[in-house]
């Protein structure tokens, strides 16, 4: 029997987007269902994934990505392997069979996704951050450190659960991952996401984003998970 495989995207205001993202994920024969959590959209996004053919679960208020993540596995059957994507990859998303090819195969527990070099983005302050701090509290040197695009088995998510809050919890489950002796793998992929800029609203942005990891990190630097 093969292995149930369910595809968890996170979504917030995409309805540009999501669509062609569910599309692309969908298209690839080894995913069972692709679900869309909707975090308190004001555009259109659950209507373009319902549209698309995905399951949606819609929050009525934003809560941010990792506890809407985590809100939505309660809700969910449980799956044998679970494939995270944001939303906002478009056509590209049909790359991710790349990050289930190893774990369907069963020779790494977590499969992460590194996206091509030189795309635009800030100056990689917390991509410096989030790596440095999942090699002091693991040894393990990361590439792509934030990367929300990812295949776990239901052993990841065991060792990983609670999920951290926000944008902390790829941060989170790396570490956890790894602490807890599973097997990890980075694969390079042809995937292309919305920029954050270097704009005003792109700053906010990875200002969240950092202080999401820190209170992701900090009770594991303690001990505390």
């Amino acid at each position: 029997m093969s292995p149930r495989v369910v595809a968890l995207v996170a979504a917030r205001d995409e309805v540009d987007r999501v669509g062609a993202t569910v599309a692309a994920i969908g298209a690839i024969p080894a995913v069972d269902e692709v679900v869309v959590i909707d975090d308190g959209s004001s555009d259109g996004t659950a209507s373009a994934a319902l549209e698309a053919g995905a399951t949606v679960l819609q929050g009525r208020r934003a809560v941010g990505k990792g506890r809407a993540l985590e809100e939505a596995l309660r809700r969910l059957p449980a799956a044998d392997v679970w494939l995270f994507a944001d939303a906002d990859l478009g056509r590209t998303a049909r790359a991710l069979e790349g990050v289930l090819e190893p774990v369907l195969a069963g020779r790494v527990d977590l499969c992460i996704a590194s996206f091509p070099p030189g795309q635009p983005g800030g100056f990689g302050v917390v991509k410096r951050f989030a790596a440095r701090a999942i090699r002091a509290l693991t040894g393990f040197q990361p590439s792509e450190p934030l990367s929300g695009q990812r295949a776990a088995t239901a052993a990841i998510l065991e060792a990983c659960r609670p999920l951290a809050r926000g944008f902390g919890v790829e941060t989170a489950m790396t570490i956890d991952a790894v602490r807890a002796g599973l097997r990890l793998e980075e694969v390079p992929l042809p995937l292309e996401h919305r920029s954050t800029g270097r704009d005003l609203r792109g700053f906010a942005h990875r200002g969240r984003q950092g202080l999401d990891i820190l209170l992701a990190i900090v009770p594991r630097a303690l001990g505390l998970r």
